[in-house]
């Protein structure tokens, strides 16, 4: 990154490249707010690039005519992965390409190989700390996702385990016998795709989320998800272990040891793969921000911290009342709001707004059908 004039302070600094940091950052756009940048750790998408080659969307994307809203996992309005694309279950690669198609229409802002160290707060807004320089803001909107920062404890030994969010390619994984700790999308996601290359898997949660009887994909396995259990290939080569916590994980040798609290023991000459899930990169900048009982952060209406006025919260950490925000099609519908309130201490109008209340919706909305999500 080159030097530049100490004094210049951004309106906004968003930090994250990714489908929220990209969302806000178009969003921002047309709501008139032009003093701004995007510094992303990597490059544009680069999260979604290294999710594994098979990996898929649970959440299909096609286009519809409705209120602008082209596409369920669209993040700016009038464009549409599926149209883009020409798929309906886009692989990570492809939503990467999709992402880094709309940074560059839309001519959005970015500074790649940035990577950012600190965020404090200053007499006249942030002082946003990065490796080669430190940067000023009157805002800040922390987007910087939760890919990169797998979920690595939970017993004794889940260091020896390998994070499924480490993996480039199922088909490349040696071993005949697989064990998975983890049951949710990432763990029946692996084991399906471990299921086709004829490996024999074996399946640990310590619930039971192909049962659960909410509708609320955030918390229940996706339709797409339960469709590929029931293939012959999963119903054959995968061995579903519900209600078996896992207490510790061994090695001696070659053999891997895995002890579930039960004491039932299994072993595998593979290193056990973990799918347990993110800490997110909230955690990155939590002194900022009040904590809520379940460890999120405590935002307001505009998803702004609620003891340092200028920082927001935008992406999968974005926590309301009951309402989870961990899909791009439920956190996109908060970019407007974030937008406008910074637009609004800005002094401009944000009228180009309009049309984004339309395609999302506002948190008085969300209680349309009872479930904790935001339908």
């Amino acid at each position: 990154m080159s030097p530049r004039n100490s004094e210049h302070v951004y309106d906004v600094i968003v930090v994250g490249g990714g489908a929220a940091g990209v969302g806000v950052s178009v969003t921002l756009s047309h709501a008139g707010v032009e003093n701004f940048v995007v510094l992303e750790r990597h490059t544009v998408a680069s999260s979604f690039a290294s999710w594994p080659a098979e990996t898929r969307f649970i959440t299909p994307s096609y286009t519809t005519n409705s209120i602008g809203m082209l596409d369920i996992n669209s993040i700016a309005m009038g464009t549409s992965p599926a149209y883009s694309l020409e798929v309906e279950h886009p692989t990570g690669q492809d939503y990467a390409k999709y992402l880094r198609a709309v940074a560059h229409f839309f001519d959005v802002p970015v500074e790649e190989h940035t990577d950012v160290l600190q965020v404090a707060q200053a007499d006249d807004g942030f002082c946003v700390e990065t490796a080669g320089e430190t940067l000023r803001a009157k805002h800040v909107i922390w987007a910087a996702g939760e890919f990169q920062y797998p979920r690595l404890g939970g017993f004794t030994g889940s260091e020896l385990c390998r994070h499924t969010a480490t993996v480039a390619s199922y088909e490349e994984l040696d071993g005949d016998d697989i064990i998975i700790v983890g049951g949710y999308e990432s763990g029946i996601d692996a084991a399906y795709h471990l299921a086709y290359c004829d490996k024999r898997v074996r399946l640990f949660d310590i619930n039971c989320p192909w049962e659960s009887e909410s509708s609320d994909p955030s918390i229940a396995l996706s339709p797409f998800t339960l469709e590929r259990m029931h293939e012959r290939q999963f119903a054959t080569q995968v061995e579903l272990f519900p209600n078996t916590a896992i207490e510790s994980v061994t090695c001696s040798g070659t053999t891997y040891e895995v002890t579930a609290q039960d004491g039932q023991r299994y072993q595998t000459s593979t290193p056990p793969l973990l799918a347990a899930g993110f800490e997110g990169s909230h955690k990155l900048v939590a002194d900022l921000f009040e904590q809520r009982e379940d460890g999120s952060l405590l935002l307001s209406e505009d998803d702004e911290s609620t003891i340092v006025p200028g920082i927001f919260l935008c992406g999968p950490a974005v926590r309301h009342n009951n309402h989870v925000f961990c899909f791009i099609f439920k956190y996109r519908q908060r970019f407007a709001v974030v937008a406008k309130a910074i637009a609004t201490s800005l002094g401009l109008p944000a009228e180009e707004l309009e049309e984004y209340r339309k395609w999302g919706m506002y948190l008085d909305d969300l209680s349309c059908c009872g479930q904790e999500c935001a339908c």
